[in-house]
């Protein structure tokens, strides 16, 4: 088993934050449509996630897939991202977020945080990941976006809490529990006036992803 906790690279350098992004959703209340691929601009709603990491300063993007994930293999465009199925997609979050993380511990190149992201929430653009992932500070960082003082996404694990953030997601909760937990440690960085945290859930959503 992969340690949650990389080893220090060898060499001094810049610090290492990698995008993960949570598309492994099946879209339960959306008909069955995998949120990965619902249409957004053109092409599924994975690759515009995967984007927005990557403008925001992700270098580095691992993809955690589940619901269809050979399906999304096939239509979306993902190249050098590091693409992982979660078999146990339909426990929650919780488990996708596990595989994300060990993922990460096994990258080669030595990741020091995490940026998770969610792919059903279109209206968090770069703008806010750069701002979050601004917010590394050292390997036991936790940050978080904030709107209007309320917690969401995308959020920052340094490597060092990456064991403890595993052993309790569960079910849908992710990582909650753990930030609530350790709410005094979190630095809460304000994004409400450059994104927008909706999520696409149900039918009467969908119109969030016209236009």
């Amino acid at each position: 088993m992969t340690p949650l906790t990389p080893p220090h690279p060898v060499t001094p350098a810049t610090p290492l934050v990698a995008g993960v992004l949570l598309a492994a959703g099946g879209g339960r209340r959306l008909g069955g449509r995998p949120k990965a691929l619902l249409p957004y601009r053109g092409r599924p709603l994975v690759e515009h996630a995967v984007r927005v990491l990557r403008e925001g300063g992700c270098a580095v993007v691992h993809v955690v897939l589940g619901a269809s994930a050979e399906l999304v293999r096939e239509r979306a465009e993902l190249p050098g991202c590091v693409v992982v199925e979660n078999p146990g997609w339909a426990d929650g979050m919780g488990s996708s977020l596990r595989v994300g993380l060990a993922s990460l511990a096994a990258d080669p190149r030595g990741v020091d945080a995490a940026l998770v992201s969610l792919v059903d929430q279109p209206g968090i653009g770069a703008a806010a990941v750069a701002r979050v992932r601004g917010a590394y500070g050292a390997r036991d960082a936790l940050a978080a976006a904030s709107y209007d003082g309320r917690r969401g996404h995308p959020v920052l694990f340094g490597a060092d809490r990456w064991a403890g953030i595993a052993a309790g997601a569960e079910g849908d909760r992710g990582a909650r529990d753990y930030l609530a937990a350790h709410r005094e440690a979190i630095a809460l960085v304000e994004c409400s006036d450059v994104a927008e945290p909706f999520d696409i859930d149900t039918e009467a959503d969908l119109y969030r992803l016209e236009g």
